[in-house]
This record gives structure tokens, C-alpha cells and sequence, in this order.
């Protein structure tokens, strides 16, 4: 591992005299990274000369120890860890939530953080998560205080294997001396961000096969009230769609969700790019190089800052996701379903962008006229106990529903038109663009195959639909 970052020491130099903008670097490492990815091999003479290529000029072998325990992303890096709570479990969870803590000049909220994992769980969710804390400071005896406290508080976590602290050996760490200062940052502040990537590629790194998921927080959170259930309703919506990573907060590296899969990149493209720029902008680079264009948030917000001052020198750092919702359990289930409307579409803003619940996506149509439709046709019949749909937005209050009925139906049959329900009764008008109809599943005496919105006067704005939220008799059952 030392050799490794003596080479990758000699490479910063390199680069600092490197008459190639870093951008140039970067595009051609992610041709490169995207060529390995997908190969579970590739030649020894091959890959040397791919680095000579790519990084430095004919003749040198200033790299060839970097590349060669680089090129292997899908792998893990060989870090021995110090266990300093709690052992692995043999059987693999749903949920890894990873947090890496440092010690702080002001204010400490690691225990706050992690008494609040656990208290906003249901019994039933505990079984599902593993919680690892990455204590990445180099101050020994700060570690054993901090650990001593954590076991005293989480014992019975640790004992069931709920709760993990590890710890990186320093001598796996590049050196955090001579770094490139990019974006004119100081001394100081590019040792800090360049040090927390490190941190968190170790802490990636280990998490790899503890879990199918893993959410990372930062060490000054708090979590909503049942998260777990939440994140999994989001997960199941997504079956069947390409994604690299959901965000359930806008602030940092917080509730930022990932396949465990892809771990081991991610802790390698970290280690790769250390010293270039901060964790939460390699990210960005990270989700495309993986074919994620878009950010994927999804609101409301899981988990909400809670700290006062930064890890970084102790600053003031009093951001606040305005998103975050304490109770998450409202956000309803959305059955696997199908979007069908005849009402002109404007742009992008498709049928779908109704039924999901990432952030500024909705339907968006030219004004609409008596008898048009917006219908939701699910797999297969569902038990639906409630329905709430919004229209309009905040900065277009005009583009509502003004006349307009809910519908649930049944009997589905197919037609040129697509599936379509043979059966319809109206559970209610819309009042002011919105609808909630509560108890439905009381309120009728069969499962619902379709769910539609009829247009019962023509109006002359265009036509907004916010949100369309439904929550079914069993969701817990149905993830």
C-alpha cells in the first residue's frame, strides 16, 4: 500500500508540471475507468500501456504499480481494519448505513447520530440495517474514549450486530503533505477534504458485501421516524429503471443511497481523485461516469443536519434541509402501474413525472377539455385505502384543475387505446386543483384496477398534476 501511494506521490508531482489541464486527465481516466468496469480481466501489457498512454509520456514507469492495483474496480482493497466494537454477521442485511467521524474542535454529535439511527426504527426494521462508524481520526486516545462511550451507550447493538466501529490504520493513507491546491483553497482545507475522501473510500470499502444497499450519512444527523420503510417503498418504485444513486436529502454527503455492488468503484474512483476536489463534487462525476445523467432526490427529505459546527476547524454550520419531514411513514406506496392521457403533453413532462416523487417532476399539459382523461392503470389489482392528487405549483397557482373527477374502476380489458377499465364509480370532485379520499377501500367492494382523472368542463389554463399519491391496505407486505 505504500508503494502504491509513493507512485501515486510521484504522480501528483508529475501532474503539477503536466502541461494537460486536469480535465483532459479526467476524461480520458473515465474512458478508461468504463473500459475496466465491465472486464473482469485485462492483460498485464495491456494496461501498462493504456497508463503510458493516458498518463504519462513513452519510456517512463513511474505508474505501473498504481495502475496495477487500480485497474481492478470491481475489487476490494486490501486494508487490514481494526475492529474496535461489534464483528460483521455472517448474514447479509438490506441496509448498510455508513458514517465516518473525526473529532471536532466544537461540539461532538456522532452519539446523537446513532441514538437516532436506532430510535426512529421499528423493531422489525432493526433486524434489516447494519450501522459501521468509521472512526478516521489519527488521535488513539481520542478513538478509545469515543469507543468506550459508544459500547456503554449501543452494548445491546453491538452484541446484536446492529452496530460496527472500525477503524483504518494510518499507515494506509497517502501522504497529506505537498497536496494540489486546487480552486485556491488553503493548505489546511485541501489536507481536510483531501484526508475525508480517503475516509470514505476506506469506510466504502469495508461496507462492500455487508448489505443489497448502502445509505451514507454524515456524523451531525438526525433520521425521519421509520426511514427504512420509506427508502424501501422508493427502492420498489424503481424496479425496473437504471440508477446509480437517490438522494433523500439536498445537504452533503447525507442520504445518498447506492447498490453495495458498486462499491468497490466508488472507493476507487475516491482514492483515485483524492486530492482534486471535494467528495460531494466527485460524486457528481461518479454518477455520470456510470450513465446517471440527472440527480434522483426524492422529497420529502429522510434525514436533516442537525450540527452546529463543521468537522473543519470547528466553523459555523448551521444548514437545514427546508424538505426534511420528521414522520416519513406517509409517503405512500404507488403500486407498480402504467400513465395513459389524452391531453397534450407540453415538452417532457410526461404522464409518469406524476406518479413519482423526485423533486420538480410532475405532468404538465396544454389546457385540457371536457372528457379528457389522466388514467393510472396498476399490474395488477390493488387494495387502495387512500388517493391524494395535487395540481398546480406554487409559482404557477393558474395551472390547476378546475373542474374535474376522481374515478377508480375495475374489469381492465385491452383496446387500440391501450388497457382500459370496463367499470368506473366517482369517488369525488376536485376542490380548488386537489383531492383526498380516504378510506377507499371501505368505501367500495372491490380492488381497483384503474384509477382516473376526468376532465368535466374545458378551461382554458394549461394543467399541472403535482403529484398523484396512493397508499394500499398492505405496503409493508408489498415491499
Amino acid at each position: 500500500m505504500r508503494v502504491m501511494w509513493k507512485s501515486m506521490d510521484k504522480m501528483r508531482c508529475f501532474r503539477k508540471r503536466s502541461i494537460f489541464p486536469f480535465l483532459g486527465f479526467l476524461i480520458a481516466f473515465l474512458l478508461f475507468f468504463n473500459h475496466y468496469m465491465d472486464d473482469g480481466y485485462v492483460l498485464e501489457a495491456e494496461k501498462r500501456q493504456l497508463g503510458e498512454t493516458l498518463i504519462h509520456p513513452p519510456n517512463s514507469e513511474r505508474y505501473v504499480h498504481t495502475f496495477r492495483d487500480l485497474s481492478n474496480f470491481s475489487g476490494t482493497i486490501n486494508v487490514t481494519y481494526r475492529y474496535l466494537a461489534g464483528l460483521p454477521l455472517p448474514r447479509k442485511k438490506y441496509l448498510t448505513i455508513g458514517l465516518s467521524s473525526v473529532k471536532r474542535k466544537k461540539g461532538n454529535y456522532l452519539l446523537e447520530t446513532i441514538k437516532s439511527i436506532f430510535d426512529q426504527s421499528s423493531y422489525e426494521e432493526l433486524k434489516e440495517i447494519v450501522v459501521v462508524v468509521h472512526l478516521a481520526d489519527f488521535d488513539l486516545v481520542w478513538c478509545e474514549n469515543l469507543v468506550q462511550e459508544i459500547t456503554r451507550k449501543f452494548a445491546h447493538h453491538i452484541i446484536a450486530g446492529r452496530l460496527l466501529v472500525i477503524q483504518a490504520p494510518e499507515e494506509y493513507y497517502p501522504s497529506l503533505d505537498g497536496l494540489k491546491r486546487n480552486y485556491n483553497d488553503p493548505e489546511d482545507r485541501v489536507r481536510f477534504r483531501s484526508k475525508q475522501n480517503v475516509d470514505y473510500a476506506f469506510l466504502l470499502n469495508f461496507c462492500t458485501n455487508l448489505s443489497d444497499f448502502y445509505m451514507m450519512l454524515e456524523d451531525d444527523v438526525r433520521c425521519s421516524r421509520n426511514f427504512l420503510t420509506a427508502l424501501k417503498k422508493v427502492i420498489t418504485s424503481r424496479e425496473g429503471s437504471y440508477w446509480v444513486m437517490l438522494e433523500f436529502s439536498k445537504l452533503g454527503y447525507i442520504g445518498k443511497l447506492y447498490h453495495s455492488r458498486d462499491l468497490p468503484r466508488l472507493a476507487h474512483f475516491l482514492l483515485m481523485f483524492y486530492q482534486e476536489m471535494p467528495c460531494d463534487w466527485l460524486l457528481i462525476h461518479f454518477r455520470g461516469l456510470l450513465a446517471q445523467k440527472d440527480v434522483i432526490r426524492f422529497k420529502p427529505s429522510l434525514f436533516q443536519h442537525m450540527g452546529y459546527y463543521s468537522s473543519y476547524k470547528g466553523a459555523e454550520n448551521k444548514l437545514k434541509d427546508d424538505d426534511f419531514e420528521e414522520d416519513s411513514i406517509d409517503i405512500p406506496d404507488n403500486p407498480p402501474a402504467s400513465l395513459y392521457t389524452n391531453i397534450n403533453v407540453f415538452e417532457n413532462y410526461d404522464a409518469t413525472k406524476a406518479y413519482s416523487s423526485i423533486v420538480d417532476e410532475y405532468f404538465w399539459g396544454k389546457p385540457p377539455c371536457t372528457g379528457d382523461f389522466f388514467i393510472i392503470i396498476f399490474n395488477k389489482p390493488t387494495k387502495i385505502t387512500r388517493i391524494k392528487i395535487l395540481t398546480g405549483t406554487e409559482d404557477r397557482q393558474n395551472d390547476i384543475l378546475h373542474h374535474g373527477a376522481l374515478e377508480v374502476g375495475q374489469k381492465s380489458v385491452d383496446t387500440k387505446q391501450g388497457r382500459q377499465c370496463t367499470s368506473y364509480i366517482t369517488l369525488g370532485e376536485f376542490k380548488v386543483g386537489n383531492i383526498e379520499v380516504n378510506n377507499v377501500d371501505h368505501k367500495i367492494g372491490f380492488d381497483i384496477e384503474c384509477v382516473r382523472i376526468v376532465i368535466t368542463a374545458s378551461q382554458k389554463e394549461w394543467l399541472i398534476i403535482r403529484s398523484v399519491s396512493l397508499w394500499t391496505a398492505q405496503p409493508v407486505a408489498q415491499i
